[in-house]
């Protein structure tokens, strides 16, 4: 996996950007948790971002997939800093990348706890946007073992999964609080279920643009499946939008699964 090209400047450059973008977001996060004195993100605005605010925020233990993000994260830019990943060509190619994520990620969850909901939805679409660059850059130079495909590949497909689900799910927050009325009455169920069937789409798009990867799939599947356990647990409770979640969940993840069977049968030995 080492290279043979000769070091630039810029490759400790990039190696430096990625430790110092990782460490913004892991303060970031402190910040938007509380730790530092400030508000849950629970809590911020008013409490639009919580889980039983609209019918499509995931449960509460959806968000326990940041904790396996952060550590990857953490754990990339620990791997790319070493002098065997300096001038390789992968990456050049994604390290800048994965070092944006990692700010917008921040930049997020400042947006939450300082601005208002309409720049938490910029700043989330952005972060989205980075994210399937980042991902496209990945399919188009390959991993070339297994640690490019945890510290790049799974790290980076587990943040984008999560990112697309989450970007409904803010979307939904900011039009339920400050653009159509708190309750959505008896529609409620027919635009969950409207929106579901676009996740889905999202879903199915992403493993065919990334050649069925399998984390962006995972991510946004468990994203799915807490709303699934929300709504037929939680409040607003909704058994229609449950079901729903919970069938474009499995979908999602087959059609993944489909696709990398097909090329991996498709590939010559």
């Amino acid at each position: 996996m080492s290279d043979t090209r000769v070091h630039r400047p810029a490759d400790l450059g990039r190696q430096i950007g990625v430790i110092s973008a990782v460490v913004f977001m892991i303060i970031a996060a402190m910040v938007g948790t509380g730790l530092f004195g400030g508000t849950n993100v629970r809590e911020l605005q008013g409490g639009a971002l919580d889980s039983d605010a609209t019918y499509l925020a995931p449960a509460t233990q959806a968000f326990s997939i940041w904790t396996a993000i952060y550590i990857l994260m953490v754990a990339y830019a620990i791997w790319q800093a070493l002098p065997a990943q300096r001038s390789r060509v992968r990456q050049r190619a994604a390290g800048w990348w994965v070092a944006v994520t990692a700010v917008l990620n921040g930049g997020w969850l400042l947006a939450a706890q300082f601005l208002n909901l309409p720049m938490t939805v910029i700043a989330i679409v952005v972060l989205l946007i980075a994210l399937a660059l980042t991902i496209r850059v990945l399919t188009i130079q390959p991993s070339e073992g297994w640690q490019d495909a945890v510290f790049l590949d799974l790290t980076v497909g587990l943040h984008l999964g999560w990112v697309a689900l989450a970007t409904v799910a803010n979307v939904t927050a900011w039009l339920t609080a400050e653009v159509v009325p708190a309750s959505w009455g008896d529609a409620a169920d027919f635009w969950g279920i409207a929106v579901l069937l676009v996740v889905g789409f999202i879903g199915i798009a992403l493993a065919l643009g990334t050649k069925g990867r399998l984390a962006p799939a995972i991510a946004m599947s468990w994203g799915l499946a807490w709303i699934a356990v929300g709504r037929s647990t939680g409040e607003p409770q909704s058994l229609p939008i449950a079901i729903a979640a919970g069938v474009v969940a499995a979908v999602v993840l087959l059609v993944a699964v489909a696709i990398r069977l097909i090329l991996a049968r498709s590939t010559p030995d």
